[in-house]
């Protein structure tokens, strides 16, 4: 009876080590996530509007609004296109206008490269892909205010498949360069 009372009591011990030492690990784990998801940039304003039945229409403008308090720091402005397969195209053509709260209206042609030459995307992802192109890199604003910002495709499809999502973000820059001025014509992943 001892040696089974004995033998009881050592189970138990190997069971708490090792019931303490994954409550332990989920622990460590649970810090080092926060640590990174905390280190890790926020938008200033971040916002994607899903293209209608995944065909962009050629007149379909696509508009983001926000507001700028701070003037005085300078910020990196985002375009991001999420595709499918079915897009296409390697590149994408998109009609920016930039509406300030006071002043001319700014408008500005971005071509996105969204696929090399053998056709692999670029973006992110397995069926959906996502990428990010700079509109405009270590920007001041002029004038606190809202601001709108609006996108409209320029390829010559009336209707353009492929293109899921696009979205706009603003992010603030630290004192040194977090974005190598790269002209937005250009994919940042693509060598020149």
């Amino acid at each position: 009876m001892t040696n089974l009372n004995n033998k009881l009591n050592l189970l138990s011990r190997k069971i708490s080590r090792t019931q303490s030492q994954k409550l332990k690990g989920i622990i460590i784990a649970a810090f080092a996530s926060f640590l990174f998801f905390s280190c890790e940039k926020t938008a200033l304003y971040e916002q994607y509007q899903a293209i209608d039945n995944t065909l962009w229409e050629k007149n379909k403008e696509y508009y983001f609004t926000f507001q700028v308090e701070d003037i005085s720091i300078p910020y990196n402005l985002f375009l991001e296109v999420r595709n499918n397969n079915l897009y296409p195209y390697q590149n994408l053509w998109v009609f920016c206008s930039e509406e300030l709260p006071v002043g001319p209206l700014k408008r500005d042609t971005v071509e996105c490269m969204l696929a090399d030459d053998y056709g692999k995307w670029y973006g992110h992802g397995i069926s959906l892909y996502q990428s990010s192109f700079p509109i405009r890199s270590q920007y001041k604003f002029p004038y606190a205010g809202q601001y709108t910002f609006s996108f409209r495709q320029g390829m010559r499809d009336n209707g353009l498949k492929g293109i899921q999502e696009i979205g706009f973000r603003i992010e603030k820059t630290s004192t040194k360069t977090d974005v190598p001025n790269v002209p937005a014509a250009k994919h940042p992943n693509v060598e020149k």
